[in-house]
């Protein structure tokens, strides 16, 4: 019988925790966004320019968490900003995503174990 592979992600415009169980321990990877990190705009033409360049950041933020979502069965978005749902909007319109089960919760920012116990009590995990 095959494993369900299910992997939890709280994330939010600047940073996502990636958590996989694995033999009943949590592992965890921490994909940060990158995202408007350059110096305030010294003319409103300025402006346009950096909200471009923040949106191909974030578009590249959510690229490389698909990328990860991409080996998996279930994947549990949490977090406390809408980025969980934009993902999940980009995720839909992409059909290598077809097979994902993919569930999305409203959380507060949490610390890791609080993060850890919410994707185990989610799938289920016990230990």
């Amino acid at each position: 019988m095959k494993t369900t592979k299910r992997l939890g992600i709280w994330m939010d415009h600047s940073t996502a925790n990636l958590i996989e169980f694995t033999d009943d321990k949590a592992v965890a990877i921490a994909v940060d966004a990158q995202v408007g990190e350059q110096d305030e705009p010294l003319n409103p033409r300025d402006e346009t320019m950096i909200q471009n360049k923040e949106q191909n950041e974030l578009s590249d933020y959510f690229k490389r968490i698909s990328e990860v979502i991409k080996d998996y069965d279930e994947v549990l978005l949490f977090g406390p900003t809408h980025a969980k749902d934009e993902l999940n909007n980009l995720l839909k319109e992409d059909h290598h995503f077809d097979e994902v089960k993919i569930e999305i919760k409203p959380a507060d920012n949490m610390t890791e174990n609080q993060q850890e116990a919410f994707v185990k009590e989610h799938f289920n995990i016990a230990g």
